[in-house]
């Protein structure tokens, strides 16, 4: 195949797969745009929660496209290639702890009525530490983990296929992200998550259909895999950068360096928890469903989907080390650098030679446009959810009398910020070129969630957890958290075949197991510290507790006083007319003057509506107001719908219990 402009290629792209590309961009941000004009965009709820009305098939959806960003389909792939099955274990055991959500966590959350997870820490425990510290650590985590290696995934494909200069393209694909986000707000991310997501599945499916029948079929494929061996390996006659004799195994020995047992089941646990009951790019989908049973729905939905990464990214990625045994499966330090950028493997390049290898033209500008919508859906959910905790938890403080618009205005504007510093980060993720994307990112989470997992689970589950206890348990899990993250970050990893002179507890204690260590710390410091310092009186915990969910009795803020004198400082200014110092408001005749077409832009931008525009709206008493916060945040069931739930979580845990023992 020639890669000349002149014979119709760019790159190693035919100009029809750059018209595909093209194509998808602009039906993607069609069907933004359609979302954001139908949303609710000028309210708090409407914006951030898309005014809690989304069906169930669209929290699932767009739960699964959140979740499977560009880093999915390069980590899986590439840890496929390296490992075998192995990795489909963090996809299965994301289904039971999706089960957790929907049936243990989210009912919590909806009867609390919150917004954010840092605000639902701020009425449990009351005081601002909590809230603040984790707001900060969230978007830490967001900016410089999920946005810098969805980022590095989506460059490995750009670089691979185009060869486009890495700066321009980056920076283009988070200023359309950021489109998405800063006009449509939460309903047109799940709109756009869920034309994602049928997009992602049906490239996905066509990929692997066309890489199994590259390699004769299923068994062929597993028994070539064993084979798919470099010949740099071969000739050197050493063991390092052969495919492991466990490859098609789940369930691994308690001391194997990629998947131990122990670790799998219950250090994974651990970091699932966190993200999936406690992370609020997470559970914010969750919290935009219609109700209890289209949430729980939503959580069974993207359970299904989560079978599908082991068929559709886990097996493409171990066919492409037997297409490609000498790039993907390189052992030779010196060639795996010339090849990729990295000394250790090349595993990372396994999915975007499948799809240049494969796929027809057109159809590959097809799959382009899945790698696209894999980072873009990551991103937009990334850049919502930041946006957020930034304006409620952060702004919030800073800015007490701040109001709904200012707030709405706050939060596009901190996704501009968050575009800015992602393009800042650029040279850095293309200086930290790695072979172990997947296990990066799932070590960061090892170090670093393990704490906040024990504290919500506490919070949760046990009313006695009060806020000394969640802090300092905090606070002791951060330090050794850090304490291993800078010992392992300040070692590099040894190339391939040379000894490993790092220390034991690097080398030897595997980052999930430290994972359940620092959660045990943190869990005793947490019950120790409260059960030394005075208990949250039980008025302050109705409705925030799993045990106290369905409780109908008034609950009394533990910041009630404070809160109230924010709301006396807020009336009194809102009453006084600033022009003449008087307390009695000033009633002034409404006046509708046109606007401009740039001013009418920018407030559909901003989801701003004119004078005019909520003059025409109906006006709410303050019991009309209550009454629909209590449905908001009620947790009633019908009888059918949560039987019909219950049936088909079991059915999905059967099936997920089923696979994990099938590949035992």
């Amino acid at each position: 195949m020639a890669e000349t402009e002149t014979s119709g290629f760019v790159g190693r792209l035919h100009w029809s797969d750059i018209l595909v590309i093209v194509l998808y961009f602009l039906f993607v941000i069609v069907v933004g745009l359609w979302a954001a004009k139908k949303s609710k965009r000028d309210s708090l709820g409407g914006y951030f929660l898309a005014s809690r009305s989304m069906h169930f098939t669209l929290v699932g959806a767009s739960l699964f496209a959140s979740n499977i960003g560009s880093g999915h389909f390069i980590g899986l792939a590439g840890s496929g290639a390296a490992n075998g099955i192995g990795v489909a274990v963090f996809e299965l055991n994301a289904i039971f702890v999706l089960m957790m959500l929907g049936w243990l966590f989210i009912p919590v959350y909806i009867a609390a009525g919150v917004f954010t997870m840092p605000e639902y820490l701020r009425k449990r425990f009351g005081g601002q530490r909590i809230r603040v510290y984790l707001s900060v650590l969230a978007l830490l985590l967001y900016v410089f983990t999920k946005i810098s290696a969805d980022l590095y995934a989506g460059a490995i494909f750009i670089e691979q296929s185009l060869h486009w200069n890495l700066y321009a393209s980056t920076a283009i694909l988070l200023l359309i992200a950021a489109l998405f986000t800063i006009t449509g707000g939460l309903t047109a991310v799940i709109w756009t998550d869920t034309l994602q997501t049928i997009i992602m599945i049906v490239g996905a499916f066509a990929l692997m259909i066309l890489a199994f029948v590259e390699v004769g079929g299923y068994e062929n494929a597993i028994s070539l895999y064993f084979n798919s061996i470099a010949n740099s390996t071969v000739y050197s006659g050493s063991t390092c950068g052969m495919p492991p004799a466990n490859s098609m195994h789940m369930i691994r020995s308690a001391t194997d360096g990629d998947y131990p047992w122990p670790g799998m089941f219950f250090g994974l646990t651990i970091s699932s928890v966190w993200y999936w009951c406690s992370d609020q790019v997470i559970v914010q989908r969750v919290l935009a469903a219609k109700n209890l049973s289209h949430a729980k729905a939503g959580c069974i939905f993207a359970g299904y989907l989560k079978i599908l990464p082991l068929f559709l990214l886990v097996f493409p990625g171990m066919i492409a080390r037997i297409i490609f045994p000498d790039d993907v499966g390189c052992s030779d330090p010196d060639y795996c650098e010339e090849l990729c950028g990295s000394r250790s493997s090349c595993s990372n390049i396994a999915y975007p030679r499948l799809v240049l290898h494969l796929m027809p033209n057109a159809a590959r500008g097809l799959m382009m446009a899945v790698m696209m919508s894999a980072l873009m859906s990551s991103l937009t959910s990334i850049f919502n959810s930041s946006s957020t905790i930034f304006t409620v938890d952060v702004w919030t403080r800073m800015r007490k009398n701040a109001s709904e618009m200012e707030q709405l205005i706050v939060g596009r504007l901190f996704v501009i910020v968050l575009v800015v510093v992602g393009i800042l980060w650029i040279p850095v993720i293309q200086a930290s070129k790695g072979s172990q994307l997947f296990v990066y990112i799932q070590s960061i989470t090892s170090y670093l969630a393990p704490p906040v997992c024990a504290v919500y689970v506490l919070a949760i589950f046990w009313k006695r957890t009060n806020e000394p206890g969640a802090f300092w348990g905090l606070m002791a899990g951060l330090v050794v958290g850090l304490i291993r993250f800078a010992w392992e970050f300040s070692y590099t990893s040894p190339d391939c075949g040379a000894p490993d002179l790092r220390p034991a507890i690097i080398t030897k204690m595997h980052y999930l197991h430290f994972g359940i260590l620092l959660f045990g710390i943190s869990v005793i410091v947490t019950v120790i510290v409260s059960l030394l310092t005075k208990p949250i009186p039980e008025e302050h915990l109705y409705r925030l507790t799993f045990w106290s969910r369905k409780s109908e009795k008034e609950r009394i803020d533990i910041s009630e006083a404070e809160d109230a004198n924010e709301l006396e400082l807020k009336d009194t200014y809102n009453s006084t007319d600033r022009t003449n110092g008087s307390h009695t408001p000033v009633v002034r005749q409404p006046s509708y003057k046109r606007l401009p077409w740039w001013k009418k832009l920018i407030n559909f931008v901003c989801g701003i509506k004119t004078d005019e525009e909520r003059a025409l709206e109906p006006v709410l008493t303050q019991a009309q107001i209550a009454e629909q916060e209590k449905q908001g945040n009620s947790i009633y069931e019908e009888r059918k719908a949560r039987l019909a739930n219950n049936i088909n979580a079991v059915i999905l845990m059967a099936a997920a219990v089923f696979l994990w023992g099938f590949y035992a």
